[in-house]
């Protein structure tokens, strides 16, 4: 069954480009004429992957993005931003908002379809990786374990304890992570260098004894460390 992307904008003429690309390209596509619109169809239609303009009537991409981020089953969703503004701030913005790629216009269409790509493998390895998780956990726990679990359960004082642990960027970083970012997108997120991001992961893993990214994701996920 092909992967679902919703392609947002309000420029018929764009949309239909971007939604022929794709579906030439094996994606199903569905679309949306504004923010308002969009944000119905995702409730609805649970896509894959979101493209949305920013400058659009009733709700514009930067708010989507934001009403999209509020509702937990879509936190994980990916999201590229496609706008003629192009200055350092409107960039921040849209990464401020959610986003997980901003991608300025005019574009190239194989350039779209190469990061549609990218963010789908590793948005796709993620929430295998989460519904992996959560199958051991619930494969694992029986009537005669739950005292057992009770013990070993992370406690909120625990939870606090690690949170005020953390530094502002390893928030920032852990929240990027769960996106399944790489060093060096988070760095251009963040404006570090990748050398520096990485020192951030490997102090994640030391603060909540994860082993790996994969582990890392699924502790702050299960334990709330992310919004």
């Amino acid at each position: 069954m092909p992967l679902t992307i919703l392609v947002v904008d309000d420029d018929l003429g764009t949309r239909l480009s971007i939604s022929d690309y794709l579906e030439l390209s094996g994606y199903s596509v569905i679309m949306a004429n504004d923010g308002q619109e969009a944000l119905t169809m995702v409730v609805e239609y649970h896509p894959d992957l979101i493209v949305t303009d920013i400058v659009m009537p009733r709700m514009n991409g930067y708010e989507l993005v934001r009403r999209v981020r509020q509702q937990p089953a879509f936190r994980l969703l990916p999201v590229i931003l496609l706008t003629a503004r192009t200055k350092t701030q409107e960039r921040i913005l849209g990464y401020q908002s959610g986003c997980d790629l901003y991608l300025p216009k005019p574009f190239e269409l194989e350039e779209l379809a190469a990061a549609i790509r990218n963010l789908l493998e590793r948005s796709q390895i993620i929430q295998s990786e989460y519904r992996f998780f959560h199958k051991e956990n619930l494969d694992n726990f029986t009537p005669a374990k739950a005292s057992e679990a009770q013990v070993s359960q992370f406690t909120q004082t625990q939870k606090s304890q690690l949170i005020s642990s953390l530094t502002n960027r390893e928030q920032e970083v852990l929240e990027l992570l769960t996106h399944g970012l790489s060093n060096v997108e988070m760095g251009h997120r963040l404006y570090l260098s990748p050398r520096t991001v990485e020192k951030h992961v490997s102090s994640l893993l030391r603060k909540t004894t994860t082993s790996n990214r994969a582990e890392l994701v699924r502790f702050a996920i299960k334990h709330g460390l992310v919004e």
